[in-house]
């Protein structure tokens, strides 16, 4: 198999543009080719062995796997991160989350020297960046998933950051937790769940089938679950003046400002994102 049979079999899944940046990365994450070693032909030189798994790969991504999984690794923030089907795989747009802190940070908007925790972290993606961007900042990360945990951990090892990695449950953050810790933060960060289960229809079919369910969903009629629990949490383990920011469901962008603002949070910012939706949101404690 070389190249163009490799997109045009993909095409039967995803569209040619798509299915070409597909094959692009699968050789150059794997097997190091680039796009211009693929021009001059070096894809039919692949010894028998990469040709082997090269159709093993083939036969994963052709059936919707996605090819983050299929590699066991993905770009964010300019850095390479494990990912599997325990942890979701990182967005462009929390990628804009973590850019919108560290510029606070450089702003001074928030301190050079802040204790962070990140609530459902997943891979890491999140604790690991900031961790690596804010050099001076003490970053504790918490997850429910002893697996995704695992993940993040071992991300943390391959970027040569210190996270505290902790298992806890997002909706049960309770004084007993702070006590445990011994921790007041500067800023507490979180994409936690935010897709409402009437919205499955609207979703790729490799998102549904590979990514884990209980990082994506809340009830349709509790799409603030996560968002309640953790600002709740806040007015308790953050400092006078301290941050929240969220990544968000733009439908409920509104309705959780309302919610921040009952909770007497002030300086309450939207942001979009990149693609012009109202992606993520900052609060602050009183």
């Amino acid at each position: 198999m070389n190249y163009n049979e490799l997109w045009h079999l993909l095409a039967q899944r995803y569209d040619e543009g798509e299915a070409k940046a597909i094959a692009r990365m699968t050789y150059e994450v794997r097997f190091g080719l680039t796009f211009s070693d693929l021009c001059l032909g070096k894809d039919t030189q692949l010894s028998a062995d990469d040709q082997t798994e090269l159709e093993e790969i083939a036969q994963r991504l052709s059936q919707g796997e996605p090819i983050q999984y299929v590699l066991g690794q993905t770009g964010f923030c300019g850095r390479f991160f494990i990912v599997n089907e325990a942890v979701l795989i990182p967005r462009p747009e929390t990628e804009e989350l973590c850019r919108w802190i560290a510029e606070s940070e450089k702003r001074k908007v928030i301190s050079d020297k802040c204790s962070i925790l990140d609530i459902g972290t997943g891979s890491g993606c999140i604790a690991i960046t900031l961790a690596a961007e804010m050099l001076q900042a003490q970053v504790t990360a918490w997850d429910i998933s002893a697996e995704a945990l695992e993940v993040a951990r071992e991300n943390a090892k391959r970027t040569n950051v210190h996270v505290s990695f902790e298992q806890v449950d997002a909706l049960h953050l309770t004084s007993d937790i702070l006590h445990q810790t011994s921790e007041v933060f500067d800023l507490i960060v979180s994409n936690p769940p935010y897709i409402c289960n009437k919205e499955r229809a609207t979703m790729e079919a490799n998102v549904l089938e590979h990514e884990p369910h209980t990082a994506l969903f809340v009830p349709d009629d509790n799409p603030l679950l996560f968002y309640r629990a953790i600002a709740q949490y806040g007015q308790t383990a953050l400092k006078e003046g301290g941050w929240l920011y969220f990544e968000i469901n733009p439908l409920y962008a509104d309705a959780l400002a309302d919610m921040l603002k009952m909770m007497s949070y002030y300086d309450i910012n939207i942001k979009q994102d990149q693609f012009g939706k109202q992606r993520m949101m900052r609060a602050r404690k009183k």
